[in-house]
């Protein structure tokens, strides 16, 4: 075959560029570090490093973002619970104390005044917030576990009760349905024992719709005898209070106890309420209430409930779980959050409530005890007058006997339900705990990932920075080495031949 001059020298002019873009390759690869500068250099390659860049992002949003914050929510949680079961066991200790016979009026208003404040404290702690976001309070973040100032809003609040929940209830009596102007110390007091039901709160304002209560051992649920119940909207002063009639059930306003009669009706059908209800699987109670304190726990965080404070736009909450779930890894959420109805409840403020009100009513009894005997020092008293003081003083210290058993009772109740409070913090510390737990695996396992990740893209996308630097030289060599020859094979003519 004939190679012409032509021919060569389009040969020579291709290998240089060759080579020429060999040593720009490899230059480019050299100052920026990557093996490529455009997809098309390397589809392969480009490809594989927009798939691990994308999981490499995905991967930094959870391990950089979403943990922390996670674990930030959950953190200031663990403290509220820390917190908060640590009030529970001073509560506990003041309830020991409370219950024990050595101590006087003025210990156990000291003991009443700081379970007060300890009340007041744990549900404070309930409005714990995170970043300006209510963490006991589910998915409503912008509302309070309680309230924080006394308000006025018309709840209409539906609970839910079974048997079990019946409590045995002592009250001293010192007034005579028959004299309901009665005073304390005109009878001799006496102990009335019966069984009641105790709302969620105090200060009532009545009943919406029934009570009804059905037994579901059945194939079907049915209304147990006495359901739907009759109930009396009633004031603690009035001398029936805890004495309902057969057949009936006092709702208390003041105090929120649903007083249980377990007499038996004269009138066919005879029907024991008490005997009934104390075997129900369900008791339903809606009631209304208007009137919250500071401290109060909001009822749509704890219960069916309608919020009718605007008439025209009723507002219906329903119960369910409120999970917040963060995304912590591929496919894979984490509740964060702590529901406050899970972690504790109204039980414990109530036993507090009624532990100040028995003590309340020891001391109210002293004071009149005080009082008559002062009495009995004047001089001038006949002696009808001094007989009659006399019979009021013994009717009082009975009286104050009495008073002191159930305060004692109070304390005692209030051992046993902070003592379950406590329990029921501790549960729902460890299932906290849990998580965390799972968390800290989970984040172990996206550091090293992240590691593996960048190492791949590394792999993928970067240049070896040593060989480049070799192969660099070695094409600037034949770059060179081909302009070199490329000079001697041009300048050769017809004439050199001639």
């Amino acid at each position: 075959m004939r190679i012409t001059n032509k021919m060569m020298t389009n040969n020579m002019l291709s290998n240089i560029n060759n080579n020429k873009n060999l040593l720009n390759t490899l230059d480019e690869q050299y100052s920026t570090g990557k093996k490529i500068q455009r997809p098309s250099q390397d589809p392969i390659i480009a490809v594989r490093a927009l798939k691990l860049r994308t999981n490499l992002s995905e991967l930094n949003q959870y391990y950089e973002k979403n943990i922390p914050d996670a674990r930030s929510w959950m953190d200031m949680s663990e403290e509220a619970l820390k917190n908060m079961n640590e009030i529970l066991s001073k509560i506990n200790t003041s309830c020991v104390q409370g219950a024990a016979d050595s101590y006087n009026p003025s210990n156990r208003d000291s003991i009443a005044e700081t379970l007060n404040e300890m009340k007041k404290q744990m549900y404070q702690e309930g409005n714990s917030n995170y970043a300006g976001r209510y963490i006991f309070t589910g998915y409503k973040t912008n509302s309070t576990m309680s309230f924080e100032e006394n308000v006025t809003k018309n709840y209409e609040i539906t609970q839910e009760f079974t048997g079990k929940d019946i409590e045995a209830l002592t009250k001293v009596n010192t007034k005579d349905a028959a004299l309901p102007s009665a005073l304390p110390g005109e009878i001799v007091p006496s102990v009335l024992n019966t069984h009641r039901l105790r709302l969620a709160y105090g200060d009532v304002d009545g009943m919406v719709g029934q009570i009804k209560f059905t037994d579901d051992t059945k194939p079907v649920p049915v209304d147990l005898p006495g359901s739907p119940a009759t109930v009396n909207v009633i004031s603690v002063n009035d001398a029936a209070a805890y004495k309902p009639a057969p057949g009936t059930i006092n709702l208390i306003k003041e105090t929120g106890e649903m007083v249980i009669s377990d007499e038996t009706t004269t009138v066919p059908p005879l029907v024991n309420l008490y005997d009934n209800m104390k075997n129900a699987a369900h008791i339903t109670v809606t009631y209304s209430k208007s009137n919250f304190i500071e401290g109060d726990l909001q009822p749509e965080h704890y219960f069916n409930c309608v919020d009718k404070t605007d008439a025209a736009k009723p507002i219906t909450y329903t119960q369910a779980d409120q999970q917040i779930q963060y995304e912590i890894n591929f496919n894979q959420k984490l509740t964060i959050n702590t529901q406050g109805k899970d972690a504790f409840d109204h039980n414990i403020g109530r036993d507090i409530d009624e532990i100040i009100a028995a003590v309340n009513d020891v001391q109210l009894t002293e004071k009149n005890i005080a009082e008559v005997k002062k009495q009995l020092e004047d001089k001038s008293l006949s002696q009808p007058q001094i007989d009659a003081l006399n019979v009021r003083l013994t009717n009082l210290q009975t009286e104050q006997k009495l008073k002191t058993d159930v305060m004692q009772s109070k304390f005692n109740k209030g051992i046993i339900g902070s003592k379950s409070a406590q329990d029921k913090m501790s549960t729902a510390t460890a299932e906290l705990g849990a998580r965390s737990v799972r968390l800290n695996l989970t984040e172990d396992r996206l550091s090293n990932q992240q590691v593996d990740f960048e190492e791949l893209m590394s792999n993928n996308e970067d240049a070896d920075i040593a060989e480049t630097y070799i192969r660099l030289n070695s094409a600037q060599t034949l770059y060179t080495a081909s302009l070199n020859a490329a000079g001697k094979a041009v300048k050769t003519s017809l004439l050199d031949f001639l």
